[in-house]
């Protein structure tokens, strides 16, 4: 007979070792999992952000003023980007509230806000600024 004992798994020191990992990762990354709200809320001012551009640019391209009308509380996001020719109108409908900033935002052809002065939208957390004279979003 042969008297070597070859012994397979792990010892008690690996498997604590990958318990406690697993515990830290735990601890640290599945509360991130559960809080849906924050993703809503980066995702609705991403679209706000979004839309305000779109609208500043296509103002500038077709030398008219193009409004968005943003509001917050809606059963779902929806932002519509169809422009028509009688309508220089965009909507923008998100989940997230709307803290500061919510209502009419209109551009002119030069891309600037009307009336000229500087806005702060403020969408869940995220806050961004249309700037005075040059209509920028940030």
């Amino acid at each position: 007979m042969n008297s070597s004992n070859t012994h397979r798994g792990f010892t008690l020191v690996e498997l604590i070792t990958v318990m406690v990992i697993v515990g830290i990762l735990a601890v640290a990354a599945l509360p991130r999992f559960f809080t849906v709200s924050d993703f809503e809320d980066r995702g609705s001012a991403d679209q706000v952000k979004s839309l305000l551009r779109f609208a500043q640019k296509t103002a500038i391209a077709q030398h008219q003023n193009i409004s968005v009308a943003i509001s917050g509380g809606a059963a779902s996001s929806d932002c519509t980007t169809t422009l028509t020719a009688t309508s220089p109108h965009l909507t923008c409908q998100v989940k997230s509230a709307i803290t500061a900033g919510a209502g009419t935002h209109t551009f002119d052809a030069l891309g600037r806000p009307v009336p000229n002065a500087q806005a702060t939208i403020t969408v869940g957390s995220t806050t961004f600024t249309i700037e005075l004279e040059t209509g920028y979003v940030h």
